[in-house]
């Protein structure tokens, strides 16, 4: 495989990458970038016109693409009056400006599209990416998941069931009461998968800048300056970021699903389902969106079967993307009441989140005793099951120890005591947190 997209390292190197399952090489000549010589001319001098005066290397830097590789473009639009030479700068460098000319021709195309930024990958690098670095191809075992849950109470039945769902890499339901961690279940999944991805900063279809990065979804990882790996240069218009795990709940629109296209700035935002590629796509507290249910099944039944997506460009042309996530709906309805037999086929993992039993309950506030830095007492647990839970028939639920200590925390500390497992201190703070806000009216 040849250009950006090719994967580097023989020998002793490609043992230490073997983790790696894509890693983008340098391009080597502007054919291999699979941009235009006219769109890395305009990115440049939009770049120079927001900055005013900047070297040739320290563009380079800002765009993502080699110095040797625009030394010739620089040499061009010099020639061409676009740009001038404002100074020496050190390594055969020198710093640029815009002329007159220049200013002129940048703002009509800022005007036709304002993105300034690492220069965009071509769609169909993208795409070859996500291919080498899909999760399907991930196949956890059972060390994965207990790495990945190991600091979290898991019950032995359950992981019997995610492991398989977790495993097919399809699409599974987490169902069941509120409070019982179906949100922090989802979000381990993830790591049940090697680790870190290639992702690009942006790309190019057709014309059009579509951003893909989002610091919001995506972690970026640092390389250890003292590898090997490190040494090993990469395109530096793709980051290294953790397998990501892109989580939405009730705010979750149609629109989310599609590009967001910025009719100012004529730059477009992938969607939430593109951004979570190579990941999982957790939909959070599902049934309560301002969207129906069955609409927004609707809008995946392609993707889901198909494994590609179908979007719009503003020109109005549509383009295919890998639709290759886990996707994963937790919600504290019956999935049957939400959406038909058809769309269930098609998440063929339903995985029902039960409420712990006493024995786990006393787990769950072993574990977060040692979060919240005070001795588990057996004994003042019992107490709280037998006084506050079993005579009422109060459902144990996940969140409630580490809820419970957390309030018995602020109670502590705000009285200057010391934290502790206290009847006492459980009484004052079920009170609190029990207690409904408004009573029913007779």
């Amino acid at each position: 495989m040849s250009g950006p997209t090719k994967i580097v390292g023989e020998g002793l190197l490609a043992t230490l990458l073997a983790e790696e399952s894509f890693r983008p090489a340098v391009p080597q000549s502007l054919a291999e970038t699979g941009l235009t010589t006219s769109f890395v001319e305009t990115l440049i001098c939009k770049h120079l016109a927001v900055v005013g005066t900047s070297s040739g290397r320290s563009i380079a830097e800002r765009i993502c693409l080699p110095f040797g590789v625009l030394e010739s473009i620089f040499q061009s639009l010099r020639t061409r009056q676009i740009l001038v030479h404002a100074g020496a700068a050190p390594v055969n460098d020198y710093h640029y400006t815009l002329t007159e000319q220049g200013r002129d021709r940048t703002q009509v195309a800022s005007r036709a599209c304002a993105y300034v930024g690492p220069a965009p990958v071509p769609l169909v690098d993208y795409v070859l990416s996500v291919d080498a670095q899909t999760i399907r191809a991930e196949s956890p075992k059972r060390q994965q998941l207990a790495k990945a849950f190991a600091d979290i109470s898991v019950d032995t039945n359950l992981f019997e069931s995610l492991g398989p769902a977790v495993n097919s890499g399809a699409g599974l339901f987490l169902y069941g009461a509120p409070g019982n961690g179906k949100s922090t279940l989802a979000r381990r999944i993830t790591s049940c998968f090697g680790q870190n991805i290639w992702v690009p900063h942006a790309l190019i279809e057709d014309g059009q800048i579509i951003k893909l990065y989002d610091n919001a979804y995506h972690t970026a990882v640092e390389e250890d300056a003292d590898s090997l790996i490190k040494a090993t240069e990469h395109d530096r218009r793709w980051i290294k970021i953790r397998r990501p795990t892109v989580v939405v709940g009730g705010e979750l629109t149609l629109d989310s699903l599609e590009i967001r296209h910025d009719p100012t700035s004529n730059v477009g935002e992938a969607p939430l389902q593109m951004k979570s590629n190579c990941g999982c796509l957790l939909i959070d507290d599902f049934g309560r969106q301002r969207v129906e249910p069955t609409a927004l099944l609707n809008r995946w039944i392609v993707p889901l079967e198909n494994r590609h997506d179908f979007l719009t460009l503003s020109t109005g042309k549509k383009f295919q993307v890998p639709f290759e996530q886990l996707i994963i709906f937790s919600t504290n309805l019956e999935p049957r009441d939400l959406v038909d037999d058809a769309f269930l086929r098609r998440i063929p993992y339903k995985i029902e989140i039960s409420d712990p039993t006493e024995t786990e309950f006393h787990e769950l506030f072993k574990l977060y005793a040692q979060t919240f830095g005070c001795e588990y007492r057996r004994e003042a647990v019992d107490y709280l099951i037998s006084t506050h839970y079993r005579p009422l028939g109060r459902p144990m639920r996940r969140c409630q120890p580490r809820d419970l200590l957390s309030q018995i925390l602020n109670y502590c500390t705000y009285n200057d005591v010391p934290m502790e497992m206290r009847p006492d201190h459980f009484d004052r703070v079920v009170k609190s947190y029990f207690t409904a806000v408004f009573k029913e009216q007779p």
